[in-house]
Parts: structure tokens; C-alpha cells; sequence
């Protein structure tokens, strides 16, 4: 082959690989900017940034939207978040349903969409993680951003050899400093997901939170799953719900887990230790996130459909059941919406004076009868002051 003919093909290989660039870089800029509607329920009073609680998260990516709702009437105040870690949809999913739809009778409801907005604006590299997923609704497909269990490396660099969590000492993986559900409670000094749980600490202070939720989801591979994970200062309220649910809402149990005291950095336990108020964290089963999972697509996401899983569970492998019906978006979105509604029930029941009452939010058989898709509504329709966009 001539040097000609050898130039002709390097400048064609060069070009081709300049496409794939183009490509790559317009699907990544696509995927880290896009920002899906939220259409405000009449209950949202009051609509805040996360940079309110704490400046020096303004203008970061992490400076999230707080969607408060408040009766109007003297109670108490439950605080919500979704998104902690954004590959979990389920989470973020029924923190919307909240925003959309929740009316409160008495007392404050608190919602973080988006508690790690970093984290959604990437996907788990090597995973083959599908960039967006799409929910029916009445009106149409609403389209979401999926996300990864770590803030964005473009948002929070370098990872250290060992991340040493704050104050407590502990230990863990270096990547964890990225980690939403490590880095409580929070560095005001530290890195971008320490500031951030540092806001919340402060947010969970300032505004006299007295119930907490982290809303998850969980691969059926991990045994805390299906569970209520609670504080010591709240496990009379997960051991009542638990019950509850299981006797009378759920076709699967859901258990309750004492949150380790030894073990740090965690929602559960730091929200607990550093505030006043009762901590509660909510798994529900994701087995898009196994290991022995199949096709890493849309269609599992939405459908928790795998014959892998299926077959680790044949094998006892797993720590919860899974058939062929798997585990739906409606199911896992439903078990959510009810967990909490029951625990901010028992919560009201157990603190008279801190009474919350929340309607108009559609509970476990609602959403599997309706689908999610359902309680989200049609940005097009509603008042341009009633929708953000996030």
C-alpha cells in the first residue's frame, strides 16, 4: 500500500473518530443539562434552594430546589428527600408525587427532589446505564434523567486514597466522598457532597424538622432491603409502620432495621445524632442494580423484569423474593408513598403536639391501579408561576 493510500485512510479513521465525539459530547452535554418539569400541587407555600440554609452551595450544581408545603395550621414538621442517590428512581419518583400532589391539613412537609443533583447529571461508567427513562402519564411520556450512586467527578475532584469521614474518623471507600448517603453530617470545608449534607444539617435545624426520610431502593443481592431503617430515637415508629403494612397494605413484608451505631456517615444514624429529629431511611427492591442482572436497559429499570435475578434467587442468593412479575416501578414508587404516609400517621399518633396531616398523596394499591404516571401533570397546562424545572 502506497503512502498516499495509507494517509487517505489515517485522515478518514481521524474523521471518523472526530464524529464519535461529536456524538458522545452532545449525548453527555444532553444528559448533564436536561432538567425535567415539576408541576407545584396548590399545597407548595413556599418554594426555597438548598443555598438558602448554607451560601456557599449557590451556584453549584448541587444547590437544589426545597419544596415546602405548609397548612397553615400549628404542628409538626416532616422532611422527605429523593434523589440521594439518583441511579435509585423510585426515590425521586415519589418525592414528586409528593410535590404534585400532597395537600397538608396540619402542620409543614419539607421535600428534596433532588438531594444529590450532581450525581443525576451522571451515569455509572462501564454499566451501560440508559441515560433517560420514560414514565406514561395521562397527557403523554414525561422523560427523567437516571443518575449515578456518586456526585459527578466534574462536580468534585479528586477522590482521596481513603475518604475519612467527618468527625467521626471512620474509614471508607474513596469514592464515598462523593457519596451522599457517606458524607453526613456534612463539612462545611469539605467536599462538594460534605457541603451538601452540611446544608441539610443545617436545613433539618433551621427549620425544626422533627421526622426525617431518605427515600431508597436496593439490589435484591444486598440483605438490608425491603426495610425501614431506623435511629434509636425512632424505632418505635419503624416497628409500628412495619407492622402495619405488612398486615394489611403490602403483598411482600417490610422489615425494620436498627440503624448500627457504629456505623457513620449514614443518613440514618447522623441525622439522628446531630439533630433533634427522628430518622427514618426507606429500601425498596431495585434489581436493576444487581450484579447478576441481564440487559442493563429501560426495560429492566422500570420493570425489575430479570431472568438472572430470577435465577440468583432459585439459587438463595438474594435477600428478597422475585418472580416473574418482578418488581415494577408502580409497586416500588407505592410502597414508598404508603411507608411514609403510615410512618408520618404513627409519627402524628406518638407526638400529639407535632401533629401532621397530609392528604391528596396516593398510597400502595393507588399506584399500582393508576400507575405513577399518572400523578404527574402536564407542565403545558399549568400556570407558568407552578412549574419548575429541575
Amino acid at each position: 500500500m502506497s503512502d498516499k493510500n495509507i494517509g487517505i485512510i489515517k485522515i478518514i479513521a481521524l474523521c471518523i473518530a472526530v464524529i464519535l465525539m461529536l456524538l458522545a459530547g452532545r449525548a453527555f452535554y444532553e444528559h448533564r443539562y436536561f432538567k425535567g418539569s415539576i408541576v407545584l400541587s396548590s399545597g407548595v407555600t413556599e418554594v426555597k434552594k438548598l443555598s438558602d440554609y448554607f451560601s456557599p452551595l449557590e451556584g453549584t450544581t448541587n444547590d437544589c430546589y426545597i419544596y415546602i408545603l405548609d397548612s397553615g395550621s400549628p404542628g409538626g414538621t416532616v422532611m422527605v428527600i429523593g434523589g440521594t442517590h439518583p441511579e435509585e428512581p423510585g426515590a425521586n419518583l415519589t418525592a414528586q408525587v409528593l410535590v404534585e400532589n400532597a395537600q397538608l391539613e396540619k402542620g409543614r412537609l419539607i421535600v428534596a427532589i433532588w438531594a444529590n443533583r450532581s450525581a443525576s447529571t451522571v451515569s455509572r461508567p462501564g454499566d451501560a446505564y440508559p441515560q433517560f427513562y420514560h414514565i406514561p402519564t395521562d397527557w403523554g411520556m414525561k422523560k427523567f434523567r437516571m443518575g449515578d450512586r456518586w456526585a459527578n467527578p466534574l462536580d468534585s475532584w479528586p477522590d482521596p486514597e481513603v475518604y475519612v469521614n467527618y468527625p467521626s474518623r471512620q474509614l471508607l471507600a474513596y469514592m464515598d466522598i462523593r457519596n451522599l448517603n457517606r458524607t453526613w453530617p456534612g463539612k462545611a470545608d469539605g467536599a462538594l457532597a460534605e457541603q451538601t449534607c452540611y446544608a441539610f444539617m443545617e436545613l433539618i435545624k433551621q427549620e425544626g424538622v422533627g421526622l426525617f426520610i431518605d427515600l431508597h431502593e436496593a439490589e435484591l443481592e444486598y440483605p438490608v432491603i425491603s426495610t425501614i431503617v431506623a435511629h434509636q430515637n425512632a424505632q418505635e415508629i419503624a416497628a409500628m409502620a412495619s407492622m402495619i403494612l405488612t398486615a394489611f397494605e403490602f403483598k411482600r413484608p417490610i422489615g425494620m432495621e436498627f440503624s448500627p451505631p457504629a456505623l457513620h456517615g449514614l443518613s440514618h444514624r447522623e441525622v439522628g445524632d446531630y439533630s433533634d429529629a427522628l430518622s427514618l431511611l426507606f429500601e425498596a427492591p431495585e434489581p436493576f442494580l444487581d450484579r447478576v442482572r441481564g440487559i442493563t436497559d429501560e426495560h429492566l429499570l422500570l420493570t425489575g423484569e430479570d431472568p438472572f435475578v430470577m435465577k440468583a434467587g432459585e439459587y438463595g442468593l438474594l435477600y428478597e423474593k422475585i418472580d416473574e412479575k418482578g418488581w415494577p416501578i408502580d409497586v416500588r414508587v407505592g410502597r414508598h408513598c404508603s411507608t411514609i404516609l403510615q410512618s408520618v400517621q404513627t409519627y402524628s399518633e406518638m407526638y400529639p403536639d407535632k401533629v401532621v396531616a397530609i392528604s391528596n398523596v396516593p398510597r400502595y394499591a393507588e399506584v399500582i391501579e393508576n400507575g405513577v404516571g399518572h400523578y404527574f401533570y402536564n407542565p403545558a397546562e399549568a400556570p407558568t408561576d407552578r412549574v419548575v424545572y429541575e
